[in-house]
């Protein structure tokens, strides 16, 4: 298996700089092709007329957004002369309430999505249902990367957050063509169950698996000593010079992890090294 078709999705100008290189670091790694897509993002309420509201206004709002969507296809372009890659550009108008859909109607055919962090601040409120339309409806592994840190062609030193999940575990087949080439992957347990088949060798199935797909993998048993499974993980990460941290995403319901907050949202608002995610 390999990577063939990469997608990234620019929604800001502010974010397209970072978006992009990230975007384009994993394409170059994977001598793959790069699609971009651009949105302007029409932010009112389809079926939803408040105080004042007229043709006139929805026309506007819809008239701003396509200026947007081809400014940043604009920008992109620009942007994209310095790499040496296969890529193309695509521009359009999604609705905030629909923009999911959209990215999840072009994920689906892609092999791998990179997006930017959808929490943090300057970040727009279209980010989340971004990443979540790759992730769900797309059906596509994620890669999210923070702003600030630059993304490596090929990963040195990986963390798994193992808890034999299926989303774990279909997050680490489809990490594969990465954790072959990485030098050490750290394969992390956090307070191992004490009952069942995997009692006395935590961890150990999974790293079988691996090691016989060519990777270098080792087993960290550890405590949940914070109250955060992501904050355990995270702190790992950063023990061992990590360089990504690979795990499955939204384990329990969405709407439990959208009100209560879960690992997988945590991770994605304390991270500082890449996210390789799949559901």
């Amino acid at each position: 298996m390999s990577y063939k078709t990469i997608l990234t999705v620019v929604t800001d100008p502010d974010l397209a700089r970072s978006t992009v290189a990230h975007a384009a670091a994993v394409a170059g790694g994977a001598d793959a092709h790069l699609d971009i897509l651009c949105f302007g993002v029409d932010r009112t309420q389809t079926g939803y007329y408040y105080a004042g509201a007229n043709a006139m206004v929805l026309q506007e709002t819809l008239s701003r957004a396509t200026a947007e969507g081809e400014a940043l296809a604009t920008q992109v372009k620009d942007l994209m002369k310095q790499y040496d890659l296969r890529w193309s550009v695509e521009h359009g108008v999604a609705q905030l309430a629909d923009i999911g859909r959209h990215v999840a109607s072009r994920a689906r055919f892609a092999d791998l999505v990179v997006l930017p962090k959808p929490y943090g601040d300057g970040h727009g409120v279209e980010l989340e249902p971004v990443v979540e339309g790759a992730l769900f409806e797309g059906q596509v592994p994620v890669v999210v990367c923070p702003d600030d840190v630059d993304t490596p062609t090929a990963p040195k030193r990986i963390v798994i957050g193992w808890n034999e999940s299926p989303e774990a575990l279909r997050a680490i087949r489809a990490a594969l063509p990465v954790l072959k080439q990485a030098d050490i992957v750290h394969v992390v347990v956090i307070d191992p169950p004490q009952h069942g088949p995997n009692r006395s060798d935590p961890g150990g199935m999974v790293s079988q698996f691996l090691t016989r797909h060519g990777v270098k993998a080792e087993i960290d048993v550890l405590s949940k000593t914070m109250p955060r499974v992501s904050d355990v993980l995270m702190r790992h990460a950063t023990d061992v010079d990590a360089d990504m941290v690979v795990m499955g995403a939204y384990g329990h319901s969405r709407f439990r992890e959208a009100i209560l907050g879960g690992a997988t949202r945590n991770m994605l608002e304390r991270a500082n090294i890449t996210v390789f995610m799949a559901h």
